[in-house]
Order: structure tokens, then C-alpha cells, then sequence
């Protein structure tokens, strides 16, 4: 399949706007998301668990996939998901001298796109990335990626463990743009996310959330849901021996809200969106959301 051909797979849009029926086989749910803090229980996958254990339970699945993140990423999606973060960028489309923080930052694939994007079309060397992720063998896997760069010997590559829902180390307004990719299904509470998001960028500032979503064609859901369900633990299971966690990651993407109920979400923490708020990718298998702080 040529360049062309997977650049048109990644930007395509939904053939159908109906909502997908769910197939018995994975008897799924997708109910409307609940935006309450006051719960004291949320999910883990499809499991039902108290909130104060979720962020354990999800740091002990990404220590285990760690060290086959990236791997399984080309794996899992044919190696779209390069294509999803290079459209990503190029949306982003920084400016020079831009500050950028990317939380849930994990093996570093969005910085370094965002470092050779300055590099080679701003022909800016004043840029700098600030990454963060609550998962310390994640984001060293990060740091090994950049140890031998010169963004590393230049100092314009930061790393932090932090959580996302606090990002207590960082002053208000104090980023140009704000990423998190693939991320924000995994945290407890998202809208403390977008929340934390809002306060650490600049007036102008630019939220961008690459995260997986829900596919609207009823046929290509179904393909979907096979392929998710079955092919990605399976996957799991023979190239990292843990079938186990992609089980987890399968099940959270379905947990996590759809395009336009995240999008609310975006604008109920003071964002402000441009018509819809989102861009859908490969018939909405992912969406790019983007939220700017006026």
C-alpha cells in the first residue's frame, strides 16, 4: 500500500453518521459518559472499581507494556497510528519558540515529532517539550529515546513523573500547547484532566488530545470490534506474553466517552472549540480534540 493510499486510510471520514448497534458477541455497552466526581467507584476496562485503586491498576499494566510499547503500537494498528501522530503535528502546526507539554508522554513518539517539526519546517532551535507521565518505566523508555539527541544536549527535553490530574510542579500559564495522546481514557477523572490542562497554558493556548473513539459505520464496527477483541490480545499475547493488558486497553477505549460528550467536556472546563471541537481519523477509530484557552 503506497504513502498516498495510508495518508487518505488515516484522514478518512465516516460513511455513516448512525449510531453502531453492538454486536451480542462482545456484549458491550456504550452507554452516554457520566461526568461525576462524586462517585466512588469507576472503571478499569469493563471492570467496575473504587477510584482510589484505578491509578495503581493502570500503572502496573503500562510497567508491564513498557518495554514493547512501541512494538505493539505498530502491531496493533498496521503502523497507522505513525500516521495519526504525524497528522497530529501537522495540525498542531507550532509555532517558533513554542513550549510544549506532553503529559501521558510515554516512550517520547509525540515530543520527538514536535522537536523535528520545529527543527525542519520553523527551522527553530529555542523550542522546547516538557514530558510528563504518572508511569516511571514508560517515561524512561522516553528518556532512553532522547538520551543521545541533541534536544537532549541542548536542554529543550524535560521529563517529570507526575499525574496528570495534578500537575502540581507546573506554574499557571505557564505552556503554549498542551498534548496528550492515547492518555486520558486511562485516567480516573478526565475532566480534572482537561481541567489541570487549562490552568498550565498561556491565554492563546492550545489543548490537542489524540485519543481512540468510536466508529459510527455499523459494518467497520464490526470489523473493528472483531479486530479489537480478538487479533489485539491475541497479539498481546504472542509479541509481549501479556494478553492480559491489552485486554485492558481494548476494554478502555470502549469505556471512554465519544467524540462529542468528550468535546463537551473540553468546553465545560473553559475551552473554547471550533465548530464541532474534533477531527475523526480512519472512520473515527481516533479523533484529534482541540481546545484553546481565550
Amino acid at each position: 500500500m503506497n504513502s498516498t493510499l495510508y495518508r487518505r486510510l488515516a484522514r478518512a471520514t465516516p460513511v455513516s453518521v448512525r449510531p453502531f448497534a453492538q454486536t451480542r458477541s462482545f456484549t458491550l455497552t456504550t452507554t452516554c459518559y457520566q461526568n461525576n466526581e462524586h462517585d466512588s467507584t469507576t472503571h478499569f476496562g469493563f471492570k467496575t472499581v473504587p477510584k482510589d485503586m484505578k491509578e495503581t491498576l493502570v500503572r502496573n499494566v503500562f510497567s508491564k507494556v513498557a518495554s514493547n510499547y512501541d512494538i505493539m503500537n505498530d502491531a496493533m494498528s498496521m503502523g497507522v497510528h505513525r500516521l495519526w501522530k504525524d497528522h497530529f503535528i501537522r495540525s498542531m502546526s507550532p509555532a517558533r519558540g513554542a513550549k510544549l507539554i506532553d503529559v501521558a508522554g510515554g516512550t517520547g513518539d509525540i515530543a520527538q515529532r514536535f522537536l523535528e517539526y520545529q527543527d525542519k519546517i520553523n527551522g527553530d532551535s529555542t523550542s522546547s517539550v516538557h514530558m510528563v507521565d504518572i508511569n516511571p518505566d514508560m517515561l524512561r523508555e522516553g528518556e532512553q529515546r532522547f538520551a543521545s539527541t541533541k534536544w537532549h544536549d541542548d536542554e529543550r527535553i524535560g521529563f517529570t513523573v507526575g499525574n496528570a490530574e495534578n500537575l502540581e510542579f507546573v506554574k499557571d500559564g505557564e505552556f503554549d500547547v498542551y498534548t496528550i495522546a492515547f492518555g486520558i481514557r486511562n485516567c480516573t477523572h478526565p475532566e480534572r484532566v482537561v481541567r489541570e490542562a487549562y490552568r498550565v497554558l498561556k491565554p492563546g493556548g492550545r489543548f490537542m488530545c489524540l485519543e481512540f473513539s468510536r466508529v459510527s459505520n455499523p459494518v467497520l464496527a464490526s470489523l473493528y470490534d472483531m479486530h479489537s477483541f480478538y487479533v489485539i490480545p491475541k497479539l498481546g499475547e504472542l509479541i509481549a506474553n501479556d494478553r492480559q493488558s491489552y485486554e485492558y486497553l481494548v476494554e478502555s477505549i470502549r469505556k471512554f466517552p465519544a467524540q462529542n460528550e468528550f468535546a463537551q467536556i473540553i468546553r465545560d472546563e473553559g475551552f473554547t472549540t471550533i465548530g464541532k471541537g474534533y477531527e475523526n481519523l480512519t472512520f473515527g477509530t481516533v479523533a484529534i480534540h482541540t481546545g484553546y484557552k481565550f
